[in-house]
Formats: structure tokens, C-alpha cells, sequence
């Protein structure tokens, strides 16, 4: 999984999960193309995607213990929300007692929106 916009650190990805939002009825406007979607959460800050500034990707961070759960979110695909944890684990993948807690740390955050179905995900517990 690509990770988008600028991390607050340089820790890889050990664990991430792509979760589908519900389908949200486009704007409808006058004149022009319709405006792009919001964020799903109001946590979410604009993040710049220094290659392309015309990306509209949204992040949060938090801290977990020594390591980092992030959540993102791309305007140009909005019907997904992202979540990865970064840790200094180098060349080994994430041990699988830590797998649960973190995607109980993601249910935390995304709880305002519910239930959502889980789309992809490495590792799966």
C-alpha cells in the first residue's frame, strides 16, 4: 500500500488496513464541476503530497506507545480510509500479539463513522 502525503516520521509501514466508507451523495452544484468531497472525520488535516500538489490528501497522526497510527484519507478516492502503523521494526514484520491492539487503536479513531467493512489489510489477525 502506497503510503500518501508526508509522515510525521520515517518509520516503515509494518501494518496497515484499507477500510470502505459508505457511498456519500455527490453535491450537487449550479454551474461548474461539483466541489470535491470532505474528509470523512474531523480529525483529518490536509496533508501535502510534495510531488503533486494538486492531491487533496487528508492525515492524522497519533502516537502508540514507541510507534505511530496514522490515518489517511485521498479526496480522489473518497470511498476509502486508510490506516497504517509505523514502527522501527526493520525487516521483519509486525508480531502478531501487536496486530490486534492496533486495529483495536483504529476502531477507536474511526469510531464516529461506525462499523466499516474492511477492504484490504496486512497483516490479517
Amino acid at each position: 500500500m502506497p503510503s500518501l502525503g508526508a509522515s510525521g516520521n520515517h518509520w516503515p509501514v509494518v501494518a496497515w488496513i484499507r477500510l470502505r466508507l459508505p457511498p456519500v451523495a455527490a453535491p450537487m452544484t449550479l454551474l461548474g464541476p461539483p466541489l470535491p468531497p470532505d474528509p470523512p472525520l474531523e480529525l483529518l488535516e490536509k496533508n501535502p503530497v510534495a510531488t503533486d500538489p494538486r492531491k487533496r490528501v487528508y492525515a492524522f497522526e497519533e502516537n502508540w506507545g514507541e510507534n505511530v497510527v496514522r490515518l489517511i484519507w485521498d479526496a480522489d478516492d473518497p470511498g476509502f480510509l486508510e490506516a497504517e502503523l509505523r514502527a522501527p521494526i526493520y525487516g521483519a514484520r509486525l508480531p502478531k500479539e501487536e496486530v490486534a491492539p492496533f486495529w483495536a487503536a483504529v476502531k477507536k479513531l474511526i469510531a464516529p463513522l461506525g462499523s466499516l467493512p474492511i477492504d484490504a489489510a496486512d497483516p490479517k489477525p
